[in-house]
């Protein structure tokens, strides 16, 4: 779902909104919601030591973005949040932005920097219900969730296989080890590895897809060393087609939570990308973290990365390649 399809009416709006936008309640951030403009909407969270650096590129980001406005929503203590803000307004008014209002956000309620109207925004804030306002029904409705924090966005992609699962990778680097034996030369070895996971991808996308069934450990262990290579890998990224996006999520989650860390990269990426396109920034970033954590050196990964920093919107990066694509002559 699209930040731009929720429709934010007033201040309680706007910050029944951000959890869902962002993915989780924020603590001890500011969130930049660009409003409208030629790239449509969106939401950047930043951590409140944020360095100036960070601060001058959002805001340039934002500003090539060409809202209509933004508004802000710091969260914590005036002492820690109201600095903060003042940082991210300066960027943004040097950058040409205008900011609509600037609010701070704390145990239930909020506070307007700019509206001095007591009657409109009292002293002791405003109460606001996030989890049964109409706006969190209509983000819901539209397949966000809103996690307790960014921590619990982690532990969703943290390791969580068992003696199960590491007896698979076992069984699996086995089989892989006597295909290197037999094949005798990497290049054959990456052919076979092709040839096999190819359709192996395949089949677990589909199935992913059709029933939302995932594979099991001895399948996942093997999916996990097959991804190794890069045509096996970009057969689940070109793959990921739009109506799909969120079972491809579910799909990598699952396989990057079960493999061993030295297979992380593959599915960690995939996942990043799948989530990125969905609209789930901080999960993308997350994941890609662990990416960069299992192979800081990983090529998809540092692609991503890169992507992610240029600020564009998944509208305008279309993944126009086939499966067809991938395997014409070069």
């Amino acid at each position: 779902m699209n930040p731009n399809t929720l429709r934010l009416r007033s201040p309680a709006d706007v910050v029944c909104a951000i959890p869902y936008l962002v993915g989780f309640h924020p603590s001890d951030s500011v969130v930049v919601l660009a409003c409208d403009g030629t790239a449509g909407a969106c939401a950047v969270r930043l951590d409140l030591t944020a360095a100036d650096e960070l601060l001058e590129h959002v805001a340039g980001l934002i500003a090539r973005r060409g809202p209509d406005g933004v508004i802000l929503a710091g969260y914590g203590p005036p002492g820690r949040v109201t600095p903060m803000v003042e940082r991210v307004r300066d960027r943004l008014h040097d950058q040409g932005v205008r900011v609509r209002d600037a609010l701070r956000v704390e145990d239930g309620r909020f506070w307007s920097y700019l509206c001095t109207d007591t009657g409109c925004c009292p002293p002791e804030g405003t109460f606001v219900d996030v989890t049964a306002s109409p706006v969190a029904a209509a983000a819901i409705a539209g397949g966000l969730v809103a996690l307790p924090d960014r921590g619990e966005l982690e532990r969703m992609l943290a390791p969580a296989g068992g003696p199960a699962a590491r007896a698979a990778t076992v069984r699996a680097e086995q089989r892989l080890k006597g295909w290197a034996e037999f094949e005798r030369g990497a290049e054959r070895v990456a052919a076979r590895m092709a040839r096999e996971g190819v359709p192996l991808v395949r089949d677990v996308i589909d199935r992913a897809c059709a029933d939302g069934r995932m594979p099991g450990d001895e399948e996942t262990a093997w999916l996990g060393l097959l991804l190794a290579g890069t045509r096996v890998r970009d057969e689940a990224w070109v793959r990921m087609t739009e109506p799909h996006l969120r079972t491809h999520m579910m799909l990598w989650r699952h396989v990057l939570t079960r493999v061993a860390e030295p297979y992380a990269a593959a599915p960690a990426s995939l996942l990043s990308f799948a989530a990125w396109r969905a609209g789930e920034g901080a999960l993308a970033n997350i994941a890609l973290d662990r990416a960069l954590s299992a192979d800081p050196a990983y090529s998809m990964a540092l692609l991503l990365r890169e992507l992610f920093l240029s600020g564009l919107p998944p509208s305008s990066v279309p993944l126009n390649l086939t499966p067809d694509d991938l395997d014409a002559p070069a």
